[in-house]
């Protein structure tokens, strides 16, 4: 074969697949991919865009990055900028505080052509039934879409967490929420999500080194896909590896828009730079 051929046809193979430094081998995407696009959240019925915007980067005790540095008026501009993108999807929680921030952008951006989440660490009936009627107060909303339980961690999380998940289910029904399930943080709790027929979404960490997450990438991706071929959402978290991986963030991305079983992901977005940085890189790795 001649150089030029050679060439050629190595350039041709590169647009099909692409091997990261971290080991994988991916497939071009069919299409570009991009923060805006509409995708469905497994059989929940409702769409969200590809991307949300994360609001509780090193989130804890009521507050996050987002709120300490931009405060009220400042996150919610930033989430109406995500809006006027495309990005309709906020990523919320009791532990970061945010509820407030996402009410001020509320009073700009239409509550129906938004999707809420947030997230929950009661465990009991009365716990849950507290926290939602606070959430919709502190959110300025008659329902929220997406309620997940927090952070889970023990293997029989199922057990623990029954009130909550019974006043979920019944807050499903009469239609203050529209989806409930979990958020994982250890390899067990995750197990059982999986296994868990009343979780309808779940927020699954995933990146191509590992890092900050429930197991090793093979043994994650197994369950992941599991949880999508029993008709749960699969939404990704930690995709920057809580911020350790933010020097790939090329690679990270690739991987993300590759996973098949992943619905949508959302990222932390401290500012406008970031979110037009995303907005970018998107279309330009998938």
């Amino acid at each position: 074969m001649d150089r030029r051929n050679f060439v050629k046809r190595a350039s041709a193979a590169a647009g099909i697949l692409a091997i990261n430094p971290f080991g994988f081998r991916l497939e071009a995407a069919k299409v570009k991919k991009h923060i805006f696009d509409r995708v469905m959240l497994g059989k929940t019925g409702i769409e969200v865009s590809r991307m949300a915007i994360g609001t509780g980067t090193n989130g804890w005790g009521k507050n996050s990055n987002q709120t300490r540095q931009l405060g009220i008026k400042g996150l919610a501009d930033l989430l109406q900028a995500g809006f006027d993108r495309g990005v309709f999807f906020w990523d919320s929680a009791d532990q970061y505080g945010t509820h407030p921030h996402l009410k001020e952008a509320l009073k700009v951006v239409p509550r129906e052509k938004v999707v809420i989440l947030s997230k929950t660490h009661a465990s009991t009936e009365d716990e849950m039934k507290a926290d939602l009627d606070r959430f919709r107060k502190e959110l300025g909303t008659d329902y929220i879409d997406i309620v997940l339980l927090h952070c889970m961690t023990s293997k029989n999380w199922p057990v623990e967490k029954r009130g909550a998940m019974n006043y979920l289910s019944k807050a499903r029904e009469s239609k203050l929420i529209r989806a409930h399930g979990v958020s994982c943080h250890t390899l067990e709790a995750l197990q059982s999500a999986a296994a868990s027929p009343w979780v309808q979404v779940d927020l699954a960490r995933i990146n191509p080194a590992g890092a900050e997450m429930d197991a090793g990438v093979p043994t994650v991706t197994a369950i992941l896909r599991q949880m999508k071929q029993s008709g749960k959402a699969v939404m990704g978290m930690k995709i920057f590896g809580a911020g350790k991986l933010s020097n790939r963030k090329d690679e990270c991305l690739r991987f993300a828009l590759a996973q098949e079983y992943l619905d949508c992901f959302t990222i932390g977005i401290e500012n406008i730079d970031q979110l037009l940085d995303l907005e970018k890189r998107l279309p330009e790795l998938s």
